[in-house]
């Protein structure tokens, strides 16, 4: 058993574990509680605490053993770097078992600083408790290293999340908050039946003792990988079980739309990695070809249906399918190379979608509209946000330097280097998709930037507040350092993925 490796005493990064979802729940609880004049202050304390908690854990890392230290070998199993396991439910084998490495790492970090952003941009005290509460849930998806406890964080994120929506987001909003929770709830049911297969059937569902090694016999990886897939596939969301997510970005808040771009999709595909792959390997083999059919599908639609699109956010909202959809492809290709692409456009995702959605909101706020038919000329009234919109557009378009070139790029590259004329075919058609991508993105900056402005762009506001620049400049320094310097994501990303995969050396 792999615990005979690890120390019983506490040491300060587990500790650490614990204080990262301790913190913000703690803030939640205060912030509501506090009267509303102080609750921005409270709820930016504590985000950013937590925030300085998420990106502590690389200062643990052994020093002889990179970024992320593992052991892959025939005989000694997945060992994150930083490892806490508590018994739970002893009656039941439970355990609360949290840890830290590298694909897990940056996602952590990411929905830190989201956070803390969106907390110092909304003063409205409920909508604040409510984002501590989510950054519970994903931050405890992220860090669950045990099935069931990854189920019930991973359930967390629904109520608060719809509460987002249905209380603070547009006219349309109960519906669409229906609409997520109905969705959302349906795959919970078969990632709850996917979880409870695995773990009956292999007598754990401990995912370090999962994660490489053969518990489960070919037909049932097969089953619970279809299950965790689909129930993935809604929450990243994945084609064609997308529909829910334009309406829902449509009506949220401009922090709902933030936080459910930035992190909450990405539960969606780190888990199909985390879980999928790791405990149903072969079944992801099975299924890895309608994957990439899927995800191509994923990225011509997305791109079509955006060149038709005349509403800003939903716009941006439909561009995720096509950003998910070369995440998928590289998963797809069940490679190193690929799944590394899959990780980088993840985080590239959440950093540039969530400033365009900030950028879209401030516009949509200032001119009393998100029709593209009314947004025209912003650069004669509103230059330095105009100048803003375009960079987040052309960084999402995946201009080389910027953050969303690397996953999509390589994600085709490992494509290519998987080989077959349906891998080749596939990726043919999403370079193709990357194209139409550009083409739907220059689109939307001819409509919005250029022209004559409209009465309702001459209403807009041409300074950048404070507390805008506060919440949208690290997204663009980070856009930019991770386009120059992708290792900051990729970084001792090898090892663990060589043992998710099963690769032995």
């Amino acid at each position: 058993m792999y615990r005979d490796y690890i120390e019983p005493a506490w040491s300060w990064p587990q500790v650490l574990l614990i204080a990262l979802l301790v913190v913000p729940a703690l803030g939640a609880i205060v912030v509501a509680l506090l009267p509303a004049t102080r609750t921005r202050p409270a709820a930016i304390t504590f985000a950013a605490v937590t925030f300085v908690l998420s990106v502590l854990p690389v200062l643990a890392r052994p020093a002889d053993g990179g970024w992320f230290a593992y052991t892959p070998t025939d005989h000694t199993p997945l060992v994150p770097w930083i490892d806490l396991d508590l018994p739970w439910v002893p009656a039941l084998g439970l355990e609360f078992h949290l840890g830290v490495d590298g694909v897990s790492y940056p996602l952590i970090v990411l929905t830190g600083l989201l956070t803390v952003l969106c907390c110092a941009y909304t003063p409205k005290k409920g909508l604040a408790a409510l984002l501590l509460i989510l950054e519970v849930g994903v931050l405890g998806t992220f860090l669950a290293l045990d099935l069931i406890l990854f189920f019930l964080f991973f359930e967390v994120v629904l109520l608060p999340m719809y509460a987002v929506i249905a209380g603070w987001g547009g006219p349309n909003r109960r519906a669409a908050a229906r609409k997520f929770v109905l969705y959302t709830l349906a795959g919970s049911v078969l990632l709850l039946l996917g979880v409870l297969l695995v773990v009956t059937e292999a007598g754990t569902g401990d995912l370090i003792e999962l994660t490489g090694f053969p518990h489960l016999d070919r037909t049932t990886q097969c089953a619970a990988f279809a299950l965790l897939a689909i129930a993935f596939a809604v929450k990243a969301p994945l084609w064609p079980l997308h529909t829910w997510l334009p309406d829902a970005h449509t009506e949220a808040p401009t922090v709902g739309s933030v936080i459910l771009a930035g992190v909450l999709l990405k539960m969606g595909t780190y888990g199909l990695i985390r879980v999928g792959l790791g405990v149903a390997p072969d079944g992801a083999a099975w299924a890895s070809p309608v994957l990439g059919i899927l995800a191509v599908i994923a990225i011509i639609a997305g791109a079509l249906i955006c060149l038709r699109q005349t509403e800003l956010k939903r716009l941006i909202a439909y561009s995720s399918v096509g950003h998910m959809g070369f995440v998928l492809l590289g998963i797809a290709t069940l490679s190193i190379a690929g799944i590394q692409a899959a990780l980088l456009g993840n985080v590239a995702h959440g950093l540039i979608t969530g400033l365009l959605f900030f950028l879209a909101g401030t516009i949509k706020e200032r001119a009393g509209t998100g029709s593209l038919n009314q947004l025209s000329g912003l650069r004669e009234t509103a230059p330095r946000l105009a100048g803003l919109f375009g960079f987040a557009a052309i960084a999402s378009l995946g201009l080389p330097g910027l953050a969303g070139f690397w996953g999509e790029a390589f994600a085709v590259i490992a494509a290519v280097d998987r080989g077959g004329p349906l891998w080749l075919t596939l990726a043919a058609i999403a370079a193709i998709g990357g194209a139409l991508t550009a083409a739907y993105f220059l689109r939307l900056l001819r409509r919005v930037t250029h022209g004559p402005a409209t009465p309702e762009v001459r209403l807009v506001a041409p300074a950048i507040s404070g507390t805008e620049w506060l919440a949208w400049s690290p997204l663009i320094l980070l856009t930019l350092a991770v386009g120059v310097a992708p290792a900051l994501v990729l970084s001792g990303t090898e090892l663990p993925l060589t043992t998710l995969l099963g690769i032995r050396p």
